[in-house]
């Protein structure tokens, strides 16, 4: 939705309004704070007090503002579906600048205000734009370094939307979690501290790279444990905690026990922008509470992704910190957990209790 400079100023369009103007159709919608909905300028509905009126840039923008659409305007772009087309819209245009787009660049791409739009899309996607354009480089950047035929490093960069390498390397640690020279060579150079312990739930494996917790693993074999960690860091060298390392090993049992406890740690969190996504979306599960993986799909503004959100879940190498176990099917089925379905109904169990 484009704006005429004839509508730009809120007197232009009361004025719209009081004049059922059928022009201002697709220039602003008007909401009602008393009702909660939102017309076109032209619908056929009573005149509101001046002071219960707000104006949006587009219909999107009110509903993201918290408003329905009146019956006299669905069926047109206001509905999901064109909420979601403008996201889509959005995350094309990130995808395909070759530097990160400005807030404003980005909701002037789709004819919104820069506020509105930047609600919309983290209402749909649970990612700012900024955290979506920076998880969008991190994976085309890991796709690059991983590339069989990239003849560098700084190609790497470049073909990521990179600049120049010093604005890589301000943001090379954040997004790779290691140098990219480590993370090409299979995390050399890197040192992970680890420690594996014992819960009520079996052996639990604890890791943590410079930049945070990168990994709680759950199973009955110790060793096996200690091998999945390796897999993600085959080159990386791995350290056993210490006694002090072992006290924060022991703050992650205490939380698998007893969920009330909560658990405030920072995480070396790494995937591909949807997989951010859905572990965002996971982590705000309230405990004690289930959501299905159609809902994650709606949540996450991806409802026909119901497969990928599953995927996303098994790549959790974080348990409980990033709470998959608070998934399940949509008929309630306890089915699909990466460390076992009687390991995903002991804390679920513990958590209703709590």
């Amino acid at each position: 939705m484009k704006t005429s400079p004839a509508y730009a100023t809120e007197d232009a369009r009361w004025e719209a309004l009081r004049a059922r103007d059928a022009g201002a159709d697709g220039h602003f919608v008007y909401a009602v704070r008393t009702t909660g909905v939102y017309c076109r300028p032209s619908a056929a509905a009573r005149l509101p007090r001046r002071e219960n009126v707000e104006f949006f840039d587009s219909a999107a923008a009110a509903e993201a503002a918290g408003y329905r659409s009146s019956r006299r305007t669905r069926g047109d772009r206001s509905s999901a579906a064109g909420r979601a087309a403008l996201v889509e819209r959005a995350c094309r245009l990130i995808e395909s600048s070759e530097t990160p787009p400005h807030l404003d660049e980005l909701a002037a791409g789709i004819g919104m205000s820069p506020f509105h739009f930047h609600r919309l899309f983290k209402a749909e996607t649970g990612l700012t734009p900024k955290a979506y354009s920076s998880a969008y480089r991190a994976r085309k950047l890991r796709e690059e370094l991983n590339a069989p035929n990239a003849s560098s490093i700084t190609d790497a960069i470049y073909g990521a939307g990179f600049n120049s390498n010093s604005r890589f390397y301000e943001a090379s640690d954040q997004l790779l979690g290691m140098r990219a020279r480590d993370y090409r060579a299979g995390g050399a150079g890197a040192v992970i501290r680890f420690a594996v312990g014992q819960c009520s739930l079996g052996a639990i494996l604890v890791a943590q790279s410079q930049r945070g917790i990168c990994a709680i693993l759950l199973g009955e074999d110790p060793d096996a444990l200690v091998r999945d960690l390796q897999d993600q860091f085959p080159k990386a060298q791995l350290v056993g905690g210490d006694a002090e390392f072992e006290q924060l090993v022991a703050r992650v049992v205490g939380f698998v026990e007893a969920p009330s406890l909560g658990l405030n740690l920072p995480l070396d969190v790494r995937g591909t922008a949807f997989q951010e996504r859905v572990w965002q979306a996971l982590r705000e599960i309230p405990p004690g509470t289930t959501v299905s993986y159609a809902q994650i799909a709606e949540r996450i503004g991806a409802p026909k992704a119901v497969r990928a959100v599953a995927q996303a879940c098994g790549a959790n190498h974080l348990a409980v910190a990033i709470p998959c176990h608070r998934v399940v099917r949509r008929d309630g089925d306890l089915a699909g957990y990466r460390w076992g379905v009687e390991r995903k109904r002991a804390l679920l169990r513990r958590e209703a209790e709590a």
